[in-house]
């Protein structure tokens, strides 16, 4: 199932990019070597966040017509996090499709581009678990805000919690 059209140029291009030069704070490679379209991403916790010594497995599903639509992102890695489903779907601007976002929350310059990369996504979500006050506008997971609230000692708990368990099964 060899695509050799132009969207898999660009992730050819990439991944040798990523291989070569590897990027701090994660690694990503592909699922299977035949398909360029699946990638498996490590993301470590930033340091000095909550999330500091924890290992999130990801993966990264590109459509056909990338970049000119964005791949979708998938934690399986356990998360507990307002902008991310508790399936594990990540949910931030810059993986939105382009154009006006129909809830008013978002400015169009925020959303996916194609010149956005996998490097620029997964930086995006490193950012995401860095930031102390996570977007709570119109959140993926509806408990995870609501926790950032009202509790968010517990939240923090809930977290550190994961980030333990996921180090430990990292490393099984």
């Amino acid at each position: 199932m060899s695509h050799t059209n132009s969207n898999t140029i660009i992730l050819r291009r990439q991944l040798a990019e990523l291989t070569k030069h590897p990027v701090e704070g994660f690694s990503a490679g592909l699922v299977e070597d035949d398909n360029l379209l699946e990638w498996e991403v490590m993301i470590i916790g930033p340091p000095d966040t909550i999330y500091e010594g924890g290992f999130f497995k990801a993966r990264l599903s590109f459509p056909e017509d990338f970049p000119l639509s964005p791949p979708k992102m998938r934690f399986i890695t356990p998360m507990w996090h307002p902008n991310i489903y508790a399936d594990g779907n990540v949910c931030i601007s810059i993986l939105h499709p382009p154009g006006e976002d129909q809830y008013g929350y978002e400015d169009s310059g925020e959303r996916w581009l194609p010149v956005h990369t996998v490097e620029s996504i997964l930086l995006s979500v490193i950012s995401l678990l860095s930031s102390d006050t996570p977007n709570l506008d119109s959140p993926a997971n509806v408990d995870a805000a609501k926790e950032v609230r009202e509790d968010l000692q517990g939240y923090r708990k809930k977290v550190r919690r994961l980030v333990r368990r996921s180090a430990e099964e990292a490393f099984d």
